[in-house]
């Protein structure tokens, strides 16, 4: 029975090691053709390691001030988004959690929810609001379209209902209001839920490029990754324009390749969600599982 279960053990380690490996070994080998010559890496000759190594890529990303100014941007969008959007999902998960008997209207406003996961505005009417409104080139214009993450706003109400009544109604007796109940009962007491949706927030406002090619019609209002995205074309025009270039800049032009910029791109996106996630991650699953399941 025991030589069984060790077997057993063994088979998992095995398959476990073998997913890791299989997500770990692509991304190390973007990180090395990150950190090659355009020669080794045009020739497909990067495995593991960087061949030629230079930080050509990493210097033509970070070496100027738009980078900087992108980057600010992309974290006052992250921080902003993150904290409307956790507000929002708290306060209209919170009623929303209650029975029709406390909460007579609760269906219209579950029924105008789904309405809206089913048919949103789309694109083109988004960018018109957007525009009438007078945000376009605003950094408003990357953080209102997305206040209310409705399927958030749907799995921190499931959580909420799996709080305790008995906790709710030994407040009430107390005397605490229901913003006292939220604050000191629901809010503490959901915590895997709320670094779920949190997660998700962080994750979707640093990645979307899309947003500043939608709505910005200035280089200098382009958040990071809409910035990154660009500087292929840059690199592309640049060196065919060359004639203003002097010969240091020019050879560090040309040690850099489309690939390894994209891969250096990749490395740039993914690190500062690297750094966030394994502060995250022990509640990750949980908020997954446990708010996912009640409604």
């Amino acid at each position: 029975m025991q030589d069984k279960s060790i077997f057993r053990s063994t088979i998992i380690y095995i398959i476990v090691i073998l997913l890791g490996l299989s997500c770990l070994i692509p991304m190390w080998n973007v990180v090395a053709i990150s950190l090659s010559g355009s020669d080794a890496v045009m020739a497909n000759k990067v495995g593991l390691f960087p061949v030629k190594f230079t930080l050509g890529a990493y210097e033509k990303i970070i070496s100027d001030h738009q980078f900087w100014r992108s980057f600010g941007i992309s974290v006052f969008r992250v921080v902003a988004t993150l904290a409307i959007n956790l507000f929002l999902i708290v306060t209209m998960a919170y009623p929303l959690s209650k029975s029709e008997k406390a909460f007579t209207t609760r269906k219209i406003f579950m029924n105008i929810m789904i309405f809206a996961i089913l048919f949103s505005g789309g694109m083109i009417p988004t960018y018109l609001v957007v525009k009438r409104l007078g945000l376009i080139n605003s950094i408003w214009s990357l953080i209102l379209p997305g206040a209310v993450p409705i399927g958030s706003v749907i799995l921190v109400m499931n959580f909420f209902r799996g709080v305790p009544k008995s906790l709710e109604e030994a407040a009430a007796m107390d005397g605490a209001t229901p913003w006292q109940t939220l604050l000191k009962i629901y809010i503490p007491m959901s915590l895997p839920s709320l670094a779920t949706v949190s997660l998700f927030s962080i994750v979707g406002s640093w990645n979307d490029f899309f947003g500043g090619l939608l709505y910005m019609t200035r280089t200098e209002n382009y958040p990071l990754m809409t910035y990154i995205q660009s500087l292929t074309i840059n690199i592309s025009e640049t060196l065919q324009n060359s004639t203003g270039l002097t010969a240091e800049q020019f050879q560090a032009l040309t040690a850099v390749s489309n690939k390894n910029l994209n891969a250096a791109k990749i490395v740039v996106a993914v690190l500062p969600l690297l750094l966030i996630y394994p502060f995250m991650q022990k509640y990750f699953v949980k908020g997954i599982v446990v708010g996912s399941v009640k409604e």
